[in-house]
This record gives structure tokens, C-alpha cells and sequence, in this order.
């Protein structure tokens, strides 16, 4: 009984570090270039997201080698800072964008992008490990409309429901 509790503790874990099978996250990654901040642009929106405005993610590293994440977002209902601080690192080698990442202990979820503009490092496609989560990470709160329309595209080539995507909002009304 203790052998299958392991093991269905152990595959459940394992599943949430897994990522849709349409989606391949980027090769020849560079973490030094990704590190610092973002701006959530949209977003397929989860519990733990519901409602923040202003959302942005910064990003820098470990002392244990690791990345440190820090996700902040405005609530207006409230008008608080929500903030939440977890860890990630990398699934495979570093040059593939396929991290686990954890806010909550022992336990974590897939990052996984699968498109980064690897010139400038300025917008980044991001998967969890199923299709109900996805986000688009910009270096500025408002891209130009050319990306958003192929992070739309892209999404609903790869099967992701492109129509429920929240726009985050970044004007500062509080």
C-alpha cells in the first residue's frame, strides 16, 4: 500500500512537470538574457491570477544556481500589491527553455517557452504543463500589435483556447 501511495504521489508530481504535446520549448536559450523584469501582456486566467492588473514577473538567480521569481500584480478591487515569491530550475540542460518552477513548497509546475525573440530577448511565450495555462511576457506593458497578433495565431495553431485570453491591464489607475 505504501509502494502505490509513493508512486501515485510520485506520477501526480511528475505530471504537472510534463507540457503539451503541441508545444516544444526553444533551443540555445540564454538565461543571463532573460533575467530581470517582465510585464504579463495575456494570460489564460487561473485562481491564483483572478483579477490582478499591473502583473509583472522579475526574474534573477540563486545562490543554489537556481532563479529567483518574483510575480506582482495589483488588485483594484482591494487596492493592494499582491506578491508571490517561488523558485525555478532547469528540467533538462540550460540552453532549453524548460523549467520547473514552485511557489508552493515542494511541489512544481512547467515554464516552458516556446517562443522567445532570441534577438532582442523583448517578448516570451509561456506554457504550463497543459493547455489551460499560457502566458505572453513582454520587456514593455504594451507591445506592438504585430506581436500580440502572432501570439494569438501561435496559440491557436498549437491548440491553446486563444479566444479566453485575458489582456492584463498596465494603465495606472490607482
Amino acid at each position: 500500500m505504501k509502494c502505490l501511495l509513493v508512486l501515485l504521489v510520485s506520477a501526480t508530481l511528475s505530471a504537472c512537470l510534463g507540457m503539451p504535446e503541441s508545444v516544444t520549448p526553444v533551443n540555445d536559450f540564454q538565461l543571463d538574457r532573460y533575467l530581470g523584469k517582465w510585464y504579463e501582456v495575456a494570460r489564460l486566467d487561473h485562481s491564483f491570477e483572478s483579477g490582478l492588473e499591473q502583473v509583472t514577473a522579475y526574474y534573477s538567480l540563486r545562490d543554489d544556481g537556481g532563479i529567483s521569481v518574483i510575480n506582482r500584480g495589483y488588485l483594484p478591487d482591494k487596492d493592494k500589491w499582491s506578491e508571490a515569491e517561488g523558485k525555478a530550475y532547469f528540467v533538462n540542460e540550460k540552453t532549453t527553455g524548460y523549467l520547473k518552477v514552485s511557489f508552493f513548497g515542494p511541489f512544481y509546475g512547467s515554464y516552458v517557452i516556446f517562443y522567445l525573440d532570441k534577438d532582442n530577448y523583448e517578448y516570451a511565450f509561456v506554457s504550463g504543463p497543459d493547455k489551460s495555462y499560457l502566458w505572453f511576457l513582454s520587456r514593455k506593458p504594451n507591445p506592438p500589435q504585430a506581436v500580440i497578433e502572432k501570439f494569438i495565431s501561435m496559440s491557436n495553431d498549437l491548440g491553446f483556447e486563444a479566444n479566453k485570453l485575458l489582456f492584463v491591464n498596465h494603465n495606472k489607475n490607482f
